[in-house]
Order: structure tokens, then C-alpha cells, then sequence
């Protein structure tokens, strides 16, 4: 990929990348999709650079696609990193000598990138990266135990969490996380992951069911040791409405 980057680096705006930040929920788990490239045993996040043809959106889908293979997924925009040093050059060397390619000639890809930083709430379960055999290593792998990034891959990812936790307090999330059909227990799970702590079992209950987003269904879940809980799912066109205009309550 970077070979033919490189071989038409005119057909991309210089000093402009795009990295990925892809959440998904599973096992009341927050994970984070990495990759692990062929040139460095560092993991990092999904990226790329973008065709001057493509607006910044527009390139965001089509870097997801090229690392991950994964499509129709929204991306929201939350930063952009631009720090002076945030361009290692050893690395970037150890990368062009990886392809074999000279210094001299990788001297686009060497010089300094700002990177504008995507993220994106996914079903897990819907979103599980192909696999060839042949180009990167693409796992999911749980937000806590996100080992060494290579770059400023480790910023922008605490970054992107950090942001995700501020918008729970303007808008709902779960709609893109959990599986149609779920449980009290299990959403307000999901929440304690994303937020890191605890949340009161009857306050949670109280706001959550006040946003007006909840169906509850004539089913309990099945399969359960204790007494059965009620199923809900989310009413798409509600959710969508708060989505839009926001909430006023926070966690």
C-alpha cells in the first residue's frame, strides 16, 4: 500500500493523514480495532493519507475500507493532532527500508504529517475485519489492555475515549454497540465501561428511561441462572430525534 502511495504521492495532499478510532462492545468489554503492520511489531490504529480528490470525510471511509476492509460504517470527527513531533524519522526510515525504498525518494512520507482523527461506534458482532492471510494482522482488542501504540497512535485513542465519554452527556449511545434486543443490566454495562465507573442501578434506570429512546418488549432473556430480565430495544426514530437535538441530563 505505502509502495503505491509513494509511487503517486502527487494524487495525495501533502502533510495530511487520517487515523481511526473504531469502538465496539462485547462480553461488557469496550474494545478498539488495532493493526499490526508487517514493518513494526508495534500495534497501531487503522490510517492512512487522503487523495486530493476526496474531502476529509469522504477520505476517513476510504482509508477505513483500504486498512480494514470493514464499509458503511459513520465516522464522526473528534480532533486533530498536529503536535511538531509527532513525525518520528527513525521510524519513518525503518519503514521505507522495510519496502526497500530510499530515503530520498520516501522523503514525502518522512516529513511531517497532521493527522485528523476519526472514531466510530460499531456492532461487534456486524463488524469483524476480513482476513487474508496476507497484508495486516486486525484485532479487537479490549480499551484496557491496548498495549504500546506505535507514533501518537496511544494520545489519539485516549483522546477519542475521552471524547466519547464527554458526548454521553449529549447524546445516547448503544444504538451502534449492543445487539437489538437487550437488557437493562446490559446497557447500563455498557455505560459503566465507557465511563469507568460504577453507575446507581436505580438513578441509571430512572434517566435512562426518561430520554423516551426504550421499548420494552413481551420477552425476557433466556439462558439465565437468576429470575429472567425484560428485553428491550431502542425505538430507531426516537433515538435518532435525541441524536439530533441533544440531551440536558448528564451521568
Amino acid at each position: 500500500m505505502l509502495k503505491d502511495v509513494l509511487a503517486n504521492q502527487e494524487s495525495y495532499q501533502p502533510g495530511l493523514s487520517i487515523d481511526c478510532v473504531i469502538f465496539g462492545f462485547h462480553n461488557n468489554q469496550l474494545k478498539v480495532l488495532l493493526i499490526k503492520t508487517r514493518y513494526s511489531d508495534l500495534w497501531a490504529l487503522p490510517g492512512g493519507f487522503v487523495s486530493i480528490d476526496e474531502g476529509i470525510d469522504e477520505a476517513a471511509v476510504t482509508v477505513l475500507y483500504g486498512r480494514t476492509g470493514l464499509k458503511g460504517i459513520f465516522l464522526r470527527q473528534f480532533s486533530t493532532f498536529g503536535s511538531a513531533r509527532r513525525c518520528n524519522v527513525d521510524f519513518s526510515n525503518s519503514v521505507l527500508d522495510f519496502y526497500g525504498i530510499p530515503i530520498k525518494e520516501g522523503k514525502w512520507f518522512a516529513s511531517r504529517f497532521v493527522t485528523v482523527g476519526y472514531y466510530a461506534l460499531v456492532d461487534f458482532l456486524q463488524a469483524i475485519p476480513p482476513e487474508d492471510g496476507k497484508n495486516d494482522i486486525i484485532e479487537w482488542i479490549d480499551h484496557n489492555d491496548v498495549p504500546e501504540l506505535i507514533l501518537d497512535h496511544k494520545e489519539i485513542l485516549n483522546t477519542a475515549l475521552q471524547t466519547l465519554r464527554m458526548e454521553l452527556n449529549l447524546m445516547p449511545v448503544g444504538y451502534n454497540l449492543l445487539p437489538e434486543k437487550f437488557t437493562i443490566p446490559e446497557l447500563q454495562k455498557l455505560y459503566e465501561t465507557i465511563l469507568g465507573r460504577k453507575l446507581d442501578r436505580r438513578n441509571f434506570l430512572r434517566k435512562i428511561t426518561a430520554i423516551g429512546i426504550l421499548t420494552k418488549l413481551n420477552e425476557k432473556k433466556s439462558n439465565v441462572a437468576h429470575k429472567a430480565p425484560n428485553l428491550y430495544s431502542f425505538d430507531k426514530e426516537k433515538y435518532e430525534e435525541v441524536v439530533k437535538n441533544g440531551l440536558t441530563q448528564g451521568w
